[in-house]
């Protein structure tokens, strides 16, 4: 990117959530953060002191399949850091004393969710949605974790930090035949077992109530749509923007502003390599609960009437203008760049993936909502009563 000064790296590694052992689960997550407890000759200070030194603004988050460590620094500073990335993937300390403060992070973390039922219902949706364990929750479970050892988790982590399956990208300013020399001599020489491969059995699905006394009702919904890799992707992303596209969203006006049901009302993609879905999200008051739901699906199924062409151009305009912005950014751009090639195998262009969405006609929107309707919802409800789910069977 010629014109930053700044750099971005993600390093993807095959050490995803579904790879924690069932007894295990939340391992990665308390990985992400022992790793950076120590590597190579520095200990967890000397190892803060020459990441800030550098000025790099570091993330790890774990996701289904991969472990993200992300990195955002000066260009000049990028040898240097990928030398301390190197030791941190390579040569984890993972000592027994730094174990217990990492792990109750994590603890924190799921404990933290009791307080954020809107977000506690989405992950726990994915779980249902999802092939198990492709959906399973980061943060594990109280049991997993409270049983989660250092041996236990030293063992598991060492065979899944692997360069095998693992990615890494690095956008913003660089000069790549140095890149390369630069990785070939940190990397080049890293060898180790493949991950097992994942073995996912059918998702649980169904409409499951999660009752808590609450002045708040969290309803998730979930249904089928296509993956990243299919040619209706885009049509996929359209769809989604004409339903949740900001305030001239079709739930935003129909659910929020004629009806004043709810506070919140959205939806989203997501996929993953072989499963995707679109995840709605509503967030009421127990009185207003039925009437967001039913109102919220009929929306949802509407869609599939047909799209009118000013809500095209204002979902074009939103998309186009979404990925101008991620071009600009070099930390969205190095995510944009492990995504696609986790999901196809290659790298798109902006201008590609500009032409493919212009390209997209209302008819084509209109097809392939018929071919992905709205329906088999997977639902997750929090709140103090049940609801009459019927309008979603």
């Amino acid at each position: 990117m010629d014109n930053v000064s700044s750099a971005a790296m993600v390093l993807a590694l095959p050490a995803g959530a579904s790879h924690d052992p069932p007894e295990s689960a939340g391992a990665a997550s308390v990985a992400a953060d022992w790793c950076f407890r120590g590597a190579g000759d520095r200990d967890t200070r000397q190892l803060n002191d020459a990441l800030d030194s550098l000025g790099v603004q570091h993330h790890e988050s774990v996701q289904s399949e991969f472990l993200l460590l992300s990195a955002a620094l000066l260009g000049r500073n990028l040898p240097e850091t990928l030398d301390l990335y190197a030791d941190i993937v390579r040569r984890p300390r993972l000592e027994d004393k730094t174990f217990e403060p990492c792990r109750a992070l994590v603890q924190q973390d799921l404990a933290s969710l009791e307080d954020e039922p809107s977000r506690k219902a989405n992950l726990l949706l994915r779980e249902k949605f999802y092939p198990a364990p492709l959906g399973r929750c980061p943060y594990g479970t109280a049991g997993s974790l409270q049983t989660l050892s250092a041996e236990m988790l030293r063992k598991d982590i060492q065979g899944r930090l692997s360069p095998r399956g693992a990615t890494l990208s690095v956008t913003g300013a660089f000069e790549w035949p140095a890149l390369l020399d630069h990785v070939g001599r940190r990397f080049g020489d890293w060898d180790s077992p493949s991950a097992p491969p994942i073995r996912p059995t059918p998702p649980a699905g169904g409409i499951t109530h999660v009752p808590k006394d609450s002045a708040q009702v969290h309803i998730a919904l979930a249904h089928r749509a296509t993956v990243v890799s299919d040619p209706r992707y885009y049509a996929a992303r359209l769809s989604e923007t004409v339903l949740s596209g900001g305030m001239s969203g079709r739930l935003f006006t129909e659910v929020r502003e004629k009806r004043g049901l709810v506070y919140h009302v959205s939806s989203h993609y997501h996929s993953l390599k072989d499963h995707a879905g679109m995840f709605t999200y509503a967030g009421t008051t127990p009185e207003k609960a039925q009437e967001t739901l039913r109102v919220t699906v009929t929306e949802l199924r509407r869609l599939a009437e047909g799209v009118a062409d000013d809500e095209m151009a204002r979902a074009r305009t939103q998309l186009k203008s979404a990925l101008v912005m991620q071009g600009e950014s070099t930390g969205a751009r190095a995510s944009a760049l492990v995504s696609d090639w986790y999901h196809l195998r290659r790298l798109r262009s902006l201008e590609e993936i500009s032409t493919a969405i212009d390209a997209v006609t209302p008819d084509q929107v209109k097809q392939y909502l018929r071919d992905w309707p709205a329906k088999d919802f997977t639902m997750l409800y929090i709140g103090p009563a049940e609801l009459d789910t019927a309008v979603v069977l």
